[in-house]
């Protein structure tokens, strides 16, 4: 992942929200490792809801670490107004969160912006109810033309992408889908009436994912800036700053109502991985959107 990230910018890593679960039930340092998200862990209900929260905080922990080189326990992930992650005090790289039944993706950018969104591929999408509110006039006149199964398959891609660009500029439901569009043909990103809207800056792309279950899409944005490719903490900030984030993040945790740790519950041995590549170049409503800038996660 990190070579992908040197050579081309991002790094997108996935995996399943089960393969993650035995290691976060029976970690003694989930406490720590959560930080500030340990309340609301342990205030969530159910069940299900709660161990998608945990093993997606751990994944994208664990992500950051892997590219700073650090230890992920060190990393404070933190949350812009309308629920965008970053990690605090490490600007010299984005995140981005996705999760859709039991898949989660997670991506990585030190280029500039990255969003990501991940879908079922087999989620319906209906042209003739979705076209006045998702497509712009270009995207219509293009989608019109297709046969019905092709439309469907176009409608998702077309989904995914537009909730990947939205999270990563953080605008969410604020920014309609109407107002900016894609190629269905050039994958490249287009103004609502077919004019190119972008000059390279932006790379988009998609992928199907655990044999075909899901689609994943990425935006990456370019700041054009000579980015540092060398994203380790030791290189990039002083072991005085490193300290001082310790001894806060020490003194938060101990400062907080201690709670019981975590229930042990009897599950098979699952075997946790993930998988990365790098964005390529250009080529309904969601029960998550609030934690990306409300856009979807």
């Amino acid at each position: 992942m990190r070579a992908d990230l040197e050579r081309d910018g991002s790094a997108v890593v996935f995996a399943t929200w089960g393969e993650w679960l035995a290691a976060a039930l029976v970690d003694a340092g989930l406490r720590p490792l959560l930080g500030r998200d340990w309340q609301r862990y342990r205030r969530t209900e159910d069940a299900a809801i709660r161990y998608r929260f945990v093993t997606s905080r751990m994944i994208v922990k664990y992500t950051a670490a892997a590219v700073l080189r650090t230890d992920p326990a060190v990393l404070d992930l933190a949350y812009k107004i309308g629920g965008r992650p970053f990690i605090r005090g490490f600007d010299q790289i984005e995140v981005s969160l996705s999760h859709t039944d039991d898949l989660i993706a997670v991506g990585v950018s030190r280029t500039g912006r990255i969003g990501v969104d991940a879908e079922p591929a087999g989620r319906e999408m209906s042209f003739e109810l979705l076209q006045r509110h998702m497509c712009t006039p270009a995207e219509r006149s293009e989608l019109v033309r297709m046969s019905r199964d092709r439309q469907a398959s176009e409608l998702l891609r077309l989904w995914t992408l537009k909730e990947a660009y939205t999270k990563a500029l953080g605008q969410g439901q604020r920014l309609r889908f109407t107002q900016f569009g894609f190629g269905l043909e050039s994958g490249a990103l287009i103004a609502p009436d077919g004019f190119p809207a972008s000059r390279g800056e932006w790379a988009f792309a998609t992928h199907p994912v655990l044999g075909g279950r899901y689609l994943v899409s990425t935006a990456c944005h370019d700041t054009g800036l000579d980015a540092a490719r060398d994203t380790a903490v030791h290189t990039m900030l002083d072991d005085g700053f490193m300290g001082a984030v310790e001894e806060g993040l020490a003194a938060l945790l101990s400062t907080e109502s201690s709670s019981e740790a975590p229930s042990k519950r009897p599950l098979r041995p699952l075997h946790r991985r993930a998988r990365g590549w790098a964005a390529l170049p250009s080529e309904s409503p969601r029960d998550n959107r609030a934690e990306q800038g409300g856009a979807g996660t």
